[in-house]
């Protein structure tokens, strides 16, 4: 399996984890110039523009250690194309979900990596 594949695997895993616990999964892969978000999903009224990140193991850290002060920035861009496209009139956060390991289990979830 290639990276892309993992990471798809990886995607579709957190989609259904947010969807297990009562979010609605909007959309996936919305990529722009320079920019993207891994998932889209609401829950209460609130947009979650949700970072998946996948390890194969956690030998070089775990996937939010990934976040960086740059990734933060990319991910915050993103999120204000989305909303502007879409319109969102309510209330969004950047999330985040750790997926690690050949069942791609779900480590961590932060609703709110600011």
């Amino acid at each position: 399996m290639n990276t892309t594949q993992a990471g798809r695997k990886a995607e579709r895993a957190a989609a259904l984890y947010l969807e297990m616990r009562g979010f609605k999964v909007l959309e996936q892969n919305f990529r722009r110039a320079r920019c993207e978000v891994d998932i889209i999903a609401t829950k209460d009224g609130v947009a979650h523009l949700v970072e998946v990140k996948y390890r194969a193991s956690n030998d070089q850290g775990g996937g939010l250690d990934a976040i960086t002060a740059t990734k933060l920035r990319q991910m915050r861009f993103a999120a204000e194309i989305w909303v502007q496209e879409s319109k969102w009139p309510s209330e969004y956060v950047l999330s985040a979900i750790e997926v690690e390991g050949p069942t791609f289990a779900i480590l961590n979830f932060m609703e709110d990596v600011y």
